[in-house]
């Protein structure tokens, strides 16, 4: 274990303490318990298990469809991609961030049943003396060569530009955000009220090379990257780029990984010897499953009861939408990739955490019959993505999460 770790945790008696030491100390909270609280009087729509807000369709009167708007972005990965460009010098690292920033409102929209005729609006603030307008451009650029990437998908977004601020006093280097609106029927829509004991639940991999992807990808997604920038990179990185993390912060905390960006690592995946580097893993861009979820919603939508992006959250995410008091275990998960082992072996957390923190493997979640899985499967298979029965629902007398992986049984309550 790194030296600079085993200085920070020798006061604390678990694995679960130190990880979670870690994280407040850095000034992040993976369930993000007061951004719950701060938001629990809001409205919650109109479906209240649904994965996103949806609200009566105030923009054309028609009781048949509903409207929604939705926020989210790259978070801190914007943070390694500027590390990686500065080492390195490929630009082009950051059209992932801006891969990411879509991904991640996208994929929300597809788990409440949305997978076209979309709008997008970025939201970009940058500290100007840190990132040149080149940089702007290709997160710009990148933002519609992936749309026009998803319409021939036959996913539709429509970009509308949005805001591009230099406000150096409240950022120190980038952060790329966006939010995505549509209009759509309810008849077609996933709000997870169909979730029941008896259904089964697909995981779709996170990792791999996906038909629609160029490389592989190491299944990160856009969470959890203060833990992995932080628990995975060497300290020189605090020394060198002083405004890539909140300089208030104790210095045991600060890049106290072993790893360098352009360190080697190497995956075998499917009989090939992937060759690739540190930099690269943390930085894979964020899977969209939009081209898988475009033909289920079209072609299985009454097969689907339910649909769950593990993002914040990770494995914990489903809880949050069940529609009873249900069980559900989880115990055939895909063995985590390489970049989740390299994380854990880093920061020296436990298996609670990881799986609190990180999808670990897979990014989402089908809940569906026995019976439907296997066509399910099927059309995540033609498009080169691992398919998984990973787990099932049970009736119980409260929500309850069991995972069973790795020799070991975590219970995680509603």
């Amino acid at each position: 274990m790194h030296s600079q770790l085993k200085e920070l945790i020798s006061p604390f008696k678990s694995n679960h303490t130190i990880f979670m030491s870690l994280y407040s100390q850095r000034g992040v909270s993976a369930q993000k318990e007061e951004v719950h609280k701060a938001t629990e009087k809001l409205d919650q729509g109109l479906f209240a298990h649904a994965f996103c807000k949806m609200y009566p369709d105030y923009l054309g009167g028609d009781k048949n469809y509903i409207n929604i708007m939705h926020a989210d972005g790259a978070g801190t990965k914007s943070i390694l991609a500027y590390l990686y460009w500065k080492e390195t010098g490929d630009i082009s690292v950051w059209k992932g961030i801006a891969q990411d920033a879509i991904a991640m409102n996208l994929d929300d929209l597809l788990c409440v049943g949305i997978y076209d005729n979309l709008l997008f609006s970025s939201t970009i603030d940058r500290n100007k003396q840190m990132i040149p307008g080149e940089v702007l451009e290709m997160i710009i650029n990148g933002s519609q060569e992936f749309f026009d990437e998803l319409a021939g998908h036959g996913v539709h977004i429509s970009y509308l530009g949005g805001e591009t601020a230099d406000v150096g006093d409240v950022v120190r280097t980038i952060a790329v955000n966006g939010t995505m609106a549509a209009r759509w029927p309810s008849s077609k829509l996933i709000t997870n009220d169909k979730i029941a004991p008896g259904d089964v639940i697909v995981g779709l991999s996170s990792f791999g090379r996906a038909t629609y992807e160029t490389e592989y990808n190491s299944g990160i997604g856009s969470n959890g990257l203060t833990s992995a920038r932080h628990d995975v990179l060497n300290k020189s990185y605090g020394d060198r780029f002083l405004e890539s993390f909140d300089n208030s912060l104790p210095e045991k905390v600060v890049y106290i990984g072993p790893h360098h960006m352009t360190d080697p690592a190497s995956i075998l995946y499917k009989g090939e010897q992937i060759k690739t580097n540190i930099g690269k893993l943390l930085l894979s861009p964020t899977r969209t499953y939009a081209p898988v979820l475009k033909v289920l919603l079209t072609e299985h939508f009454e097969s689907i009861h339910g649909l769950i992006h593990c993002s914040g959250g990770g494995q914990t995410k489903c809880m949050k939408y069940l529609p009873g008091d249900f069980r559900v275990i989880k115990d055939n998960l895909f063995e985590p990739p390489l970049i989740f082992k390299l994380i854990r072996e880093a920061s020296g957390s436990d298996s609670r955490e990881m799986f609190q923190v990180f999808n670990m493997g897979h990014r989402l979640e089908i809940f569906t019959t026995p019976q439907e899985a296997a066509s399910i499967m099927a059309v995540a298979n033609r498009f080169g993505i691992e398919s998984a029965i990973i787990g099932r629902v049970e009736l119980a007398h409260k929500k309850e999460l069991i995972i069973r992986a790795g020799g070991e049984q975590i219970i995680y309550p509603g």
